[in-house]
C-alpha cells in the first residue's frame, strides 16, 4: 500500500453578498489555479466591484490556513473560486399608466478554496547505462537495386 499525501485544502465564504453573482464570476474566473501573491497582484489591478469583496473572501482563506493549519501564503494557491446565487431581493418600481416594474436586487456567495501546492522532491539523479544493455537492432542488407543492364541480361537469355 503506497502512502499518498493528498494536498490538504482551506476554504473561506461570503455570503449574501450585494452583488450579481455573473458579474462576481468574471473576476473569480480571472484568480483560478493561480498562486495566492499573483492572485492579490490580479485582483489590486481589477477595475470591477467584485474585486474587493473577492479580495477579502481571499485574505480570510489565507488567514485561515495559517491559523489553522500553518502553512505558510507561498506555499498555497486557489484551487477553486466560485460564486453561487444568493436570494434575489424583488422591489417594484412606478411606471407609467398605473403599471409597476420590477426591479431584482440580486446577492450571491463567493467562495474561496486554498489549497498547498505539494513539495517537490529533488529529482534523482539520471543513471547512465551502457548502449549494449539495450536491444541491439538487428541489420539488414540495403536492397540491391536492379540496373536495366540486368534487366536486359535476363531478356536476352530467352
Amino acid at each position: 500500500m503506497s502512502t499518498v499525501e493528498t494536498p490538504r485544502e482551506v476554504r473561506a465564504q461570503a455570503k449574501y453578498v450585494r452583488m450579481s453573482p455573473r458579474k462576481a464570476r468574471l473576476v473569480a474566473q480571472h484568480i483560478r489555479g493561480r498562486s495566492v501573491p499573483e492572485a492579490r497582484a490580479v485582483l489590486a489591478f481589477t477595475a470591477r466591484e467584485a474585486a474587493e469583496e473577492i479580495g477579502k473572501v481571499l485574505q480570510s482563506a489565507v488567514s485561515n490556513a495559517e491559523a489553522n493549519h500553518g502553512i505558510p501564503e507561498d506555499r498555497l494557491y486557489i484551487a477553486h473560486a466560485y460564486v453561487d446565487g444568493g436570494p434575489v431581493m424583488k422591489r417594484w418600481r412606478a411606471r407609467a399608466r398605473g403599471r409597476v416594474a420590477r426591479i431584482r436586487k440580486r446577492t450571491c456567495h463567493i467562495t474561496v478554496r486554498l489549497a498547498e501546492r505539494p513539495v517537490q522532491a529533488p529529482p534523482a539523479p539520471l543513471q547512465t547505462e551502457p548502449a549494449a544493455a539495450e536491444a541491439p537492432k538487428p541489420k539488414r542488407k540495403p536492397a540491391a537495386k536492379k540496373s536495366t543492364t540486368t534487366a536486359k541480361k535476363k531478356a536476352s537469355a530467352k
